[in-house]
């Protein structure tokens, strides 16, 4: 059997099946539950077994004060939140991020452990591309008929979070099969994996699948020259993609169409380019001035947004976004939904946490850092502020999240399988 098969055969045959569906079953909504029920159960049983395992580990005690400052914010925002139930709910629900993670940190203590982590979580990304694909040329797939404008794949037409998912956790699928076929096998990945990204029409997912490519470019270099040209090879293959795309596929053709709206340089212009996004940027802006202490609420984003918004706002009429009265559901930019769901305090708390992440992470040494690859740069193109985003406070993203979180809080300290007793 190859190296694929074994670890594939290893992670569906070892502790590392409940974490592992978390992520499988994220196109099916809230089954992917089952997956943070079974942590929690084991995590239960880990700890009625060993009182002192926390203690043992320190992955697992960076992950909780990184929560602590996520849930922290959140905590805090509850406080006087505009929707109280929504807000405290909220809290509640963040909770189990922590039973989730420190079951990664237990469960994956080996090298080889990871590595099979990765290449499930590899395949089962190459599930969702072939599936896209062949969405892309027959109009459908496993998640039914393809949505009018964009490539939904496996999550289906009412659930267009292909793009950005597919994006976030292409490191491990290019990280598999560098690791498996060498520099053209990354290559190949490269491009199966673009095709449906671009296709989801996702321009956040783009700009993530950008910043993933510099990020392989820079870890396969071993000098500035080298770099230059692995940046230029990407460029070229993102260009022909995007050139074949734009001739033969009327979805991404529209969606490049406005896009380029941007350029004409109009308030109307840049706010259709980016599909209404400047009407909820100034409505944050108006939330952080009026809540900057611990902001609206966790979560409160969509009830506070009427007050804040302009006259005749479009998704105040349309109820498009979360329904009649409500508008926008969240303000589609990290900081700006820190600051407005749960202002400065959770700003501080958001920029400490990062300090932290980032000394642990320098702390480690080059080998574990090595380890950490594909999962910190998933967590680094998910977190990059210059970009639109999904909700982090959500039920879905925010699993994601912390499932990332987890994950790379036991990467950073695995042992070597040459470290073995």
């Amino acid at each position: 059997m190859n190296s694929f098969g074994t670890s594939l055969k290893a992670a569906l045959r070892s502790p590392l099946l409940p974490f592992w569906l978390v992520m499988a079953l994220l196109p099916f909504g809230r089954s992917s539950e089952l997956g943070t029920a079974l942590c929690l159960l084991g995590v239960i049983l880990l700890f009625a077994r060993e009182p002192q395992a926390l203690r043992q580990h320190p992955g697992a005690r960076l992950l909780l004060w990184l929560l602590a400052a996520y849930v922290g914010a959140a905590l805090l925002s509850a406080v006087d939140a505009i929707m109280p139930g929504k807000s405290w709910g909220t809290v509640a629900a963040l909770l189990r991020y922590a039973p989730l993670g420190l079951y990664a940190c237990f469960a994956i203590r080996r090298e080889h452990k990871l590595q099979a982590l990765y290449v499930a979580v590899a395949l089962v990304l190459g599930l969702w591309c072939v599936d896209a694909w062949v969405q892309a040329l027959t109009g459908w797939s496993l998640g039914g008929h393809a949505e009018a404008e964009r490539v939904s794949g496996i999550f289906g037409a009412d659930n267009l979070k292909l793009g950005p998912t597919l994006a976030v956790l292409s490191p491990f699928a290019l990280w598999a099969a560098r690791r498996r076929w060498g520099l053209p096998g990354l290559l190949l990945a490269f491009v199966l994996v673009l095709g449906p990204v671009l296709l989801a029409g996702s321009r956040a997912a783009w700009l993530c699948y950008a910043l993933v490519a510099l990020g392989f470019a820079w870890r396969e270099a071993k000098s500035p020259l080298r770099f230059a040209g692995l940046c230029a090879i990407a460029a070229a293959l993102l260009a022909l993609a995007g050139g074949v795309a734009w001739k033969t596929s009327s979805r991404f053709h529209d969606r490049m169409e406005r896009t380029l709206l941007v350029l004409q340089g109009t308030d109307q212009s840049i706010d259709t380019a980016l599909s209404g996004r400047l009407d909820i940027w100034h409505a944050s802006v108006g939330m952080i001035a009026a809540h900057p202490v611990n902001g609206v609420g966790a979560r409160g984003f969509r009830y506070a947004y009427p007050a804040y918004a302009p006259a005749n706002d479009h998704f105040v009429a349309t109820g498009e976004a979360c329904g009649v009265g409500e508008g926008a559901c969240h303000a589609h930019q990290l900081v700006l939904e820190v600051l407005t769901e749960t202002g400065a305090i959770g700003l501080l708390l958001w920029l400490a946490a990062v300090a932290l992440a980032l000394r642990a992470w320098r702390r480690v040494g080059a080998a574990a850092r090595a380890r950490a690859f594909p999962v910190t740069l998933a967590l680094g193109v998910m977190l990059f502020p210059l970009n639109t985003h999904l909700a982090f406070y959500s039920a879905w993203w925010g699993l994601l999240f912390g499932w990332l979180l987890g994950l790379w809080c036991a990467a950073l300290y695995v042992e070597a399988d040459d470290e073995r007793a």
